[in-house]
């Protein structure tokens, strides 16, 4: 094709914390790069998460003088991941990771803090940590953005005005009635929360800070973002990619990338046909907390022209519930929490459900049957847990809505026996569920499912409860039941990538002049979660990489740290 209507170097398809990594490397390395974004905002599914990143031997776990090292976390990995994905993938994530966050501490506005004590999710295993590997984009004055705000992918939970916090301030929030932590946690967001009111601060935390000192990045090097412009296929000549046919004010726009196109918009969550094709049933892509703009047209592009594909039946699963009118919630602290449990359809607990969010979607999927359905499964609490802990929106103690039960998102019976007639259960199996489980909760040992054994499950415990921060009985009436369904943060599956991030055909060579990143790829975590941020860390690492694999390895030098 020799008809273009737009030429740049660099075109990077996708506007989430991967795809504006990788535009902000390769602009600062002096390349010319353009931005396309489908939807109406940029941000993608990072503007919409917690904005965690698992980033081993990163500069903050060595400021404060934490034991991880590159053998380390390679170890953790072989006990994780194992050879589900190539060694040379997984040491291109470990060896590039720290880098890529030096890279951004010194040469952007983004700055990162520790997620501290959010152990790896599997920390017991060879090289994992208790303390954790998470870090967070630190809070952010969204007004330094000026009138590109309002293009900001928003939350999906809308909160009151100037109402934001922290991973870290979200987990203390969740013991406010039990920890003095929490207490002066909710005062501190209060405090702050009305002071952003008074004074107009746009206080952004989470992902959407990670993406917003992202954009003022990219603005502050005179990168364009192109929004409502989605990829409609990629052009290939003599085997290379050497650009794409996108979409812009409803016209066909043919554009030239003379150095290369990385793909990096998002995986197919919300495309239900390919949900179908690729993975097990009961699934909906209504289930799914990613960005809407995740239909897998990037993936699609890629196949059609002879990319291979791996990992497509799997996603960054997690238990969510779909309330009335509202987004569908996915649901983390609340089932380390003590005083509550999941059943299947037989009224059976059939997992920690304590474990990590992707576990205990494996185990639903994989303990799934026609006879004994686990999806959805029922999540069980009695009114101590109502009283105590957060559930979803639901603070302590806040009325639950009769829209929920109106809507049959809740179900409330005055006794076990009531609950489970209503939620369509075997009142005799689940009354001897609940009876098992509180006899466990009494000792402090899950001898079914070893809830609470894991530093992981006692990050989101309550330290007051003893000897078990995640068991108590159930046992305070009346009780309340939700239906879980296996939802997720994204598919996992995607475009199979190299090392440097080159997007790999069927035989195994690269495509020239392809790349691809974040769920556009196949994870390079396979079908584990080795720690939070295994989603948005690997994203923006392989951004890097494609950037500086462009560019010729020669990138801005690392500046100075914050």
């Amino acid at each position: 094709m020799t008809n273009w209507d737009h030429t740049t170097e660099v075109l990077v398809v996708g506007a989430g914390g991967g795809a504006m990594t990788a535009a902000l490397v390769a602009k600062q390395a002096g390349l010319d790069v353009l931005v396309i974004e489908k939807t109406e905002y940029y941000g993608g599914s990072t503007a919409i998460s917690g904005g965690g990143l698992w980033v081993p031997n990163n500069y903050l776990l060595q400021r404060d003088g934490l034991d991880d090292s590159l053998e380390k976390a390679r170890t953790y990995l072989q006990h994780t991941i194992g050879s589900r994905t190539p060694q040379t993938l997984q040491d291109a994530y470990l060896e590039n990771a720290p880098e890529m966050v030096k890279y951004l501490a010194s040469n952007s506005h983004v700055r990162f803090h520790r997620s501290v004590g959010y152990a790896d999710y599997y920390p017991e295993r060879p090289g994992g940590i208790a303390d954790g590997r998470a870090i967070e984009g630190s809070p952010f004055d969204g007004s330094k953005l000026g009138e590109d705000l309002a293009q900001l992918r928003p939350m999906s939970m809308k909160a009151p005005a100037g109402l934001a916090f922290t991973a870290s301030e979200y987990n203390k929030l969740g013991m406010i009635t039990s920890t003095w932590a929490g207490k002066r946690t909710a005062l501190k967001v209060g405090a702050r929360t009305l002071f952003n009111v008074l004074t107009g601060v746009k206080y952004l935390a989470l992902g959407q800070a990670l993406i917003a000192r992202l954009r003022l990045s990219l603005k502050d090097e005179n990168v364009p973002i192109w929004l409502n412009a989605p990829l409609k296929e990629l052009v290939i000549e003599n085997g290379a990619c050497v650009g794409v046919v996108a979409e812009r004010d409803g016209q066909p726009l043919r554009i030239r990338a003379s150095k290369g196109v990385i793909l990096a918009a998002g995986g197919f969550a919300h495309n239900q046909e390919m949900r179908e094709e690729f993975q097990k049933a009961p699934i909906n892509h209504e289930w799914s907390s990613a960005s809407p703009g995740n239909t897998g047209d990037a993936i699609q592009a890629g196949m059609k022209v002879g990319a291979r594909i791996d990992l497509m039946d799997d996603a960054w699963w997690g238990p969510s519930s779909v309330p009335p009118n509202a987004p569908v919630m996915f649901h983390v602290g609340e089932r380390s929490y003590p005083g509550a449990i999941m059943v299947n359809a037989a009224g059976k607990r059939f997992t920690n459900e304590a474990a990590s969010y992707v576990e205990v979607v494996h185990a639903m999927y994989e303990k799934h049957t026609a006879e004994v359905p686990h999806i959805p499964a029922t999540f069980i609490m009695d009114s101590r847990f109502r009283s105590k802990y957060i559930f979803g929106t639901l603070f302590p103690m806040q009325p639950i809505p009769e829209a929920y039960f109106a809507s049959g998102y809740f179900k409330r019976g005055d006794t076990l026996k009531d609950l489970a007639q209503n939620c369509g259960l075997d009142p005799k199996a689940l009354t001897e569920t609940v009876q098992r489980f509180n006899q466990f909760a009494r000792r402090g040992v899950d001898e079914d499912f070893q809830r609470g054994d894991s530093a992981y499950d006692r990050y989101y415990g309550d330290p007051t409860v003893k000897p078990n921060p995640c068991l108590a009985p159930i046992e305070k009436p009346p009780f309340y039941a939700v239906q879980m369904v296996a939802g997720d943060l994204g598919t996992k599956g995607g475009l199979v990538i190299d090392e440097f991030a080159r997007v790999l055909r069927s035989d195994g060579a690269p495509i020239p002049g392809l790349y691809a990143a974040g769920n556009n790829s196949a994870s390079v975590m396979g079908n584990t979660y080795p720690g939070a941020g295994s989603t948005i860390g690997p994203s923006m690492t392989f951004g890097y990489i494609a950037a500086k694999h462009i560019a010729g390895g020669k990138i801005r030098p690392l500046g100075k740290l914050p």
